[in-house]
């Protein structure tokens, strides 16, 4: 999944088995119906994801502050996903996230997209430790970056995201880049940007995997060569 033709395969995968293209669609038509198909308002069908909106997408250019994507894991149980994505839900700019994922792969919208929730620590971080930090150090803060929080790592903290989660991750990943336009090198586990728990790599793997996965939105020609 981790080549530029093998991201056009899954688009093309995705969109076929929600009905979007012809069986004769080509690689070029996959890409850029997939475009299209991620800038939709309501509660897009995301393909081999399941997904709760409790908040309704609207147009994506009034989102436009969206610029980066960090990777969060918070200290709770499993199970906890959709009460933690209520919560923020009722209060939206409460310290929390947009996006919320459970252990079994649900993925929970949680707020307007349009709408700010307090996370991250204003991108502490200026030891390149992990990144190039000159390109993070209080530049990728909460109002211009889009969070994903995975739960499920207490009472170890060490225990890394499951299966599923991963999974649900590189699905999701393509729509949010397509929807914002946000590239691949924009997407940071949160302990690449914020001094945080010394125990563990939070959104270490995650943030790997996005960097891996390599998805270059708004490129359709590029992506399908």
């Amino acid at each position: 999944m981790h080549g530029r033709s093998n991201v056009a395969r899954i688009i093309m995968a995705l969109l076929l088995v929600a009905g979007a293209l012809p069986q004769q669609a080509s690689a070029q038509q996959g890409a850029a119906g997939y475009a299209e198909f991620a800038r939709q308002s309501g509660e897009p069908r995301i393909p081999n994801l399941t997904i709760e909106y409790l908040h309704p997408l609207g147009n994506p250019d009034d989102a436009r502050h969206w610029k980066h994507i960090i990777a969060h894991q918070t200290e709770g149980p499993a199970g906890s996903a959709r009460s933690l994505a209520l919560q923020q839900s009722k209060t939206p700019t409460k310290r929390g996230v947009t996006i919320w994922v459970e252990t079994d792969g649900t993925v929970f919208w949680s707020t307007a997209e349009t709408a700010i929730p307090t996370h991250g620590d204003g991108a502490n971080r200026n030891d390149n430790k992990y990144v190039d930090n000159s390109k993070t150090y209080h530049i990728v803060v909460r109002t211009n970056s889009l969070g994903v929080e995975f739960v499920g790592n207490f009472p170890d903290v060490s225990r890394p995201v499951t299966s599923a989660q991963m999974q649900a991750w590189l699905t999701l990943l393509p729509f949010l880049q397509e929807r914002y336009r946000i590239p691949s090198e924009h997407i940071y586990a949160h302990n690449w940007i914020d001094f945080k728990d010394h125990r563990y790599c939070e959104g270490c793997e995650l943030g790997l995997a996005a960097r891996k996965l390599g998805y270059a939105p708004g490129r359709a020609a590029d992506t399908v060569r």
